[in-house]
C-alpha cells in the first residue's frame, strides 16, 4: 500500500475587494471510449478519416434505422467503474436528450439520465509529497458513470459564407464521468484530470487524447463564502456553494486551471457589486485568458429527457462482471506501491516510472533480474532525460530495453565502469547494436588485471613525492592518485581496484 497522507480539501482563498471567497469545483469529464466501432453502430471510430467517410445509416438518422447497443462500449464502461471502485448497476436504461443543432442529425443525443451504468466511485488524486514525505492525496468522489454517444462537428473556419458539418464523431461512444462538488481549487482539478487519464489510460478504456478531443472536461465553478462549503457538506444543500457557471470543452490541463482562476476572480467581482451569477455556460478563449458566455444553461426538463423507445433497459449479470474483474490490469497506485516496496524506489521515482503505463512496461523489461533502483536511475536520468530533449515517446525509443538491460550487464559484471557505460548508450542511441559485442570490438571493457593497474599506481607514485606527502597526511587527496591512474590507462582501469591499491600504497 502507498504510504498517503489524506488531508481534507484546502479551498483556495480568493480576496476580493470587500472579502474572502473560497472556491468550488466540479467537472463533468468526457471520455471516448476505447473501441473500433460506435455506440450504436458498426461505423468506424478511426481517427483523422476523410468528413463523412466513417457514417453509418443510423449515425446519419435515416428513416427507419435502429440503433444497436456495441457490447464491447458496455464492457469498457463496466472496466472504467470498476477501476474507480464505484458500484455497477446491473440494470441501466438510455434516455433521449432532445436538442437541435447542425451536427447532431437525429435531433436528440441517446444518453443515460436517470439509470446510469455505473454508480458512486471514487479518485485518489496525488497532490505531491507533504512536509514529513509522505504524498499528500485528496479523495474525489465520483458521482455517475454513464454512456453516451457523441454529436458531430461543425466547421467554421473554411469558407466566409459557409459552415461545414463532419459526422464521423457523430455516434462514437463516450463516458460521461461526473464528479461531486469535492474539487476546491485549480490544481486540484488538473491534478484529477491527470489522474483520472492516466487510470483510464492504464485500463485501457480510453486513450486519453486530449488534443484529438478523445478526453475532455467541462469544468464547473462557484464561488462561495468561507463556511459555507462545510455547511452544503451537512445539509447536502447546493444553493451554499453559489450559482455554478459551466466551462465548456477543456481539453488541456493548463487551460482548465486558468479558466478555473479568471472564472472564479469574474464571478467574484460580479457578486462584489451586487450583482448574481446567471447559470450559464462559457467557452474559455486561450489567446485573451478569460471565458465567454457561450449560451444558458440549460436544465433536465429543457432536454425533454424520456426513455428511448428504441431501446430496451440494459440488462448485465453480475457473472460478466466478475470475467470483467478478472482480467483488470495493475492500476497506477498499485504499481507504484509494488515498486517502492520491491526495488526500494522513492516515492518520486516510483511516481515518474508509473505516469505511463508504456514507461512502466519498458522499466520492468530493464529491471527483471536485476537491481530495480540502478535500472530505475538509467531509465530515468539516461533515457527518458534523452527522450525528453529530442521529443521522443517511449515506443520512438532508439535503445531498446533489452539493450539498456544489456549495458546494466555489463556494469554489474564489472566489465565497464559507469563512464564506459554513458559511452555505450551514446552509441546504441546513434548506431544501434548489441552492447556486449559493441564493447568488445571498440576495447571499451575494463582493464582488471591487478598487474597491469599496480604498474600504472607505482607509476604515478614515484613521479610525484610531494603529491604523496599531501595524501598520507589527508586521505582525501588520495582521489588525485586515482584520477591519475584513470587517465593513464584511458579510462580502462576498475575503479574499484585503483582506489583500493592507491590506499594501500601510500599505507592509508
Amino acid at each position: 500500500m502507498l504510504d498517503l497522507t489524506f488531508t481534507a480539501p484546502q479551498p483556495k482563498v480568493i480576496s476580493g475587494a470587500k472579502a474572502e471567497w473560497e472556491l468550488v469545483i466540479g467537472l463533468e469529464v468526457h471520455a471516448q471510449v476505447a473501441s473500433n466501432a460506435k455506440l450504436f453502430s458498426g461505423a468506424s471510430t478511426t481517427f483523422g478519416a476523410e468528413p463523412n467517410a466513417n457514417v453509418a445509416f443510423v449515425d446519419a438518422a435515416m428513416p427507419g434505422m435502429l440503433p444497436v447497443v456495441n457490447e464491447f462500449c458496455v464492457a469498457q464502461a463496466v472496466r472504467t467503474g470498476l477501476g474507480l471502485k464505484a458500484q455497477i448497476n446491473l440494470r441501466s436504461a438510455f434516455d433521449r436528450k432532445n436538442y437541435f443543432y447542425p451536427d447532431l442529425p437525429q435531433g436528440y443525443q441517446i444518453s443515460q439520465l436517470y439509470h446510469p451504468i455505473v454508480g458512486e466511485g471514487e479518485v485518489i488524486v496525488d497532490m505531491g509529497p507533504g512536509p514529513d514525505g509522505k504524498t499528500i492525496a485528496r479523495l474525489v468522489r465520483i458521482e455517475r458513470i454513464h454512456l453516451e454517444q457523441d454529436a458531430g462537428k461543425s466547421i467554421h473556419d473554411m469558407d466566409p459564407n459557409m459552415s461545414f458539418v463532419d459526422l464521423n464523431r457523430t455516434g462514437v461512444a463516450l463516458m460521461e464521468i461526473v464528479s461531486r462538488p469535492d474539487i476546491r481549487g485549480p490544481e486540484e482539478a488538473a491534478a484529477y484530470v491527470a489522474k483520472l487519464r492516466q487510470i483510464l489510460r492504464y485500463l485501457g478504456t480510453c486513450d486519453g487524447n486530449m488534443q484529438n478531443g478523445n478526453l475532455r472536461a467541462d469544468v464547473n465553478v462557484s464561488v462561495c463564502k468561507p463556511g459555507q462549503y462545510e455547511k452544503y457538506q451537512a445539509t447536502q444543500d447546493f444553493s451554499h456553494l453559489g450559482t455554478r457557471c459551466e466551462i465548456k470543452n477543456m481539453n488541456s490541463l493548463r487551460f482548465i486551471q486558468a479558466a478555473i482562476d479568471y472564472e472564479a476572480r469574474r464571478q467574484i467581482a460580479i457578486l462584489e457589486d451586487g450583482g448574481s451569477i446567471v447559470q450559464e455556460t462559457r467557452l474559455y478563449d486561450p489567446d485573451k485568458g478569460e471565458t465567454r458566455s457561450m449560451r444558458s444553461k440549460e436544465e433536465a426538463h429543457d432536454y425533454r429527457y424520456f426513455p428511448d423507445p428504441d431501446l430496451l433497459p440494459l440488462e448485465i449479470e453480475q457473472a460478466w462482471v466478475d470475467d470483467i474483474a478478472a482480467t483488470m490490469p495493475e492500476l497506477p497506485d498499485a504499481r507504484k506501491a509494488r515498486y517502492m516496496g520491491d526495488f526500494g524506489l522513492t516515492d518520486y521515482d516510483a511516481s515518474v516510472l508509473t505516469a505511463e503505463k508504456e514507461n512502466a512496461v519498458f522499466f520492468e523489461a530493464v529491471a527483471g533480474g536485476r537491481d530495480g533502483k540502478t535500472a530505475a536511475n538509467w531509465v530515468i536520468n539516461e533515457l527518458f532525460g534523452r527522450l525528453n530533449k529530442e521529443s521522443l515517446t517511449i515506443a520512438e525509443s532508439p535503445v531498446s530495453a533489452a539493450q539498456l538491460g544489456g549495458v546494466l550487464d555489463l556494469i554489474g559484471s564489472g566489465e565497464i565502469s559507469g563512464k564506459m557505460a554513458k559511452d555505450l548508450f551514446e552509441i546504441l542511441w546513434t548506431e544501434g547494436g548489441t552492447p556486449a559485442e559493441i564493447a568488445a570490438a571498440r576495447g571499451m571493457k575494463q582493464v582488471t588485471d591487478t598487474g597491469a593497474i599496480e604498474a600504472a599506481v607505482d607509476a604515478i607514485i614515484a613521479a610525484n613525492p610531494a603529491q604523496v606527502e599531501k595524501a598520507r597526511a589527508n586521505a582525501k587527496l588520495a582521489g588525485w592518485f586515482t584520477g591519475q591512474v584513470l587517465k593513464a590507462t584511458g579510462g580502462k582501469a576498475n575503479p574499484a581496484v585503483v582506489n583500493e591499491m592507491v590506499a594501500r600504497k601510500l599505507g592509508l
